[in-house]
């Protein structure tokens, strides 16, 4: 995928696309999608994580 743009689960290699509910369809914004699984927690709504996500996801910092 070196000229296609890559989702978070695939950048990340987190490994739980399985059970996120930002797979299949949303993981190029996966910051607005509510219960996602970030640092090996679930997250709550965009409000809540949106900060976190600005200030140290590097998935996030690509997508700037």
């Amino acid at each position: 995928m070196s000229d296609q743009k890559r989702n978070c689960w695939e950048e990340l290699k987190c490994g739980k696309e399985s059970v996120c509910p930002a797979y299949p369809n949303q993981g190029r914004i996966c910051f607005s999608v509510k219960g996602t699984h970030c640092r090996g927690e679930i997250q709550g709504s965009y409000m809540d994580k949106i900060n976190s996500c600005k200030s140290s996801c590097s998935f996030y910092a690509q997508l700037a």
